[in-house]
């Protein structure tokens, strides 16, 4: 697992690390019976970011986790500072700003830097984008779609290391992920109706042996789609994301 820190912002390292701890629940609990089989690996990349972008965002960046994780962060880091007040920091946890860097993106624009990159890889594949009109096509694409425009290419084009290690195709497994993050979280909560309150006083064993037992012990017995219509009741849709967006942003 990995993680990176700024000193001038604790959610960085530990959202990191919660992301890494859903991959690592995946991997950790696909069948024991089939470990080294095709058909006991992971089912897809889609897949695996649902369930680090379950843990991360719908999870850990819910009022209800940080009403558990609030004492515990104020403990270590926090003072008698306005700053440091509860609903302080719940607006740190919800901030919504458009910006430059994809990893840095919050939940509500992110979806706009992985539109962004999808479009440019087909294009760069058909041809009908020269490698060297990348960087103008990126910086035009930035100011369509999220009104900002990067000064250098280490803050545009050059930023990912997907292009360059030869994942064409695996930007839109996170946004994928995140639609079923959210349809896999909303089935969880119809199925633990205690699941809010466990979560306040941070008993996570029920929604961790429910993510095991309904999605990774199906390792790859079943397609993506499969899985999601068994677990949720329905094929992939934007509706429980949206739902999801609507109620942590604009509930207010």
């Amino acid at each position: 697992m990995t993680t990176r820190y700024d000193e001038a912002d604790f959610t960085q390292s530990l959202m990191g690390t919660l992301h890494e701890t859903g991959h690592a629940l995946y991997e950790q609990n696909l069948p024991l019976k089939w470990r080294g089989q095709p058909v006991g690996l992971a089912r897809g990349m889609a897949l695996h970011e649902s369930q680090s972008l379950l843990v991360e965002m719908q999870l850990s960046r819910s009022e209800a986790f940080l009403e558990y994780a609030y004492p515990l962060l104020e403990d270590v880091f926090g003072d008698k500072s306005e700053a440091w007040s509860f609903e302080n920091i719940k607006k740190l946890y919800h901030r919504v700003e458009r910006g430059l860097i994809r990893v840095d993106a919050d939940e509500v624009t992110y979806p706009l830097h992985v539109i962004l990159r999808y479009r440019l890889e087909k294009q760069l594949l058909s041809g009908d984008l020269p490698v060297a009109q990348l960087p103008q096509a990126w910086n035009d694409g930035m100011q369509q779609l999220l009104g900002v425009r990067p000064q250098t290419d280490s803050m545009g084009c050059l930023q990912d290391i997907h292009w360059p290690s030869g994942a064409i195709g695996y930007f839109p497994t996170y946004t994928l992920g995140a639609l079923s993050a959210a349809q896999f979280f909303t089935a969880a909560n119809e199925k633990l109706p205690e699941l809010t309150q466990d979560v306040k006083t941070g008993r996570f064993e029920k929604l961790t042996n429910w993510m095991a037992d309904n999605i990774h012990q199906s390792a790859s017995f079943e397609t993506t789609d499969e899985v999601l219509k068994r677990v949720t009741g329905r094929p992939l849709s934007t509706e429980a994301f949206k739902k999801h967006l609507i109620q942590r942003y604009l509930k207010d």
